[in-house]
């Protein structure tokens, strides 16, 4: 199982169709998997494990978010005032 997400990670083009976000706009999904992408980072952090497969929420949500919206949420994350659950 993990050759074939490592092999989904390198032939990764663009965030695929999420049946949750059917709609054009795509805000939600941004910010869905730029949560995804933290929680699961923590979550496997706790328990000592490999952190990559979080990379494919990163890869997603670097694909559909705006880079000033990531920075601002980058910069509320470091400040401790970051509005998300993670």
């Amino acid at each position: 199982m993990a050759d074939t997400v490592q092999t989904k990670i390198q032939n990764y083009r663009t965030a695929p169709f999420d049946a949750r976000f059917p709609n054009t706009n795509q805000t939600r999904n941004c910010y869905a998997n730029y949560l995804d992408f933290h929680r699961c980072t923590k979550a496997l952090t706790a328990k000592d494990q490999d952190v990559s497969p979080c990379d494919w929420y990163q890869r997603v949500y670097r694909s559909l978010c705006p880079l000033s919206w990531v920075s601002k949420w980058d910069d509320q994350m470091e400040a401790g005032s970051f509005a998300g659950k993670i």
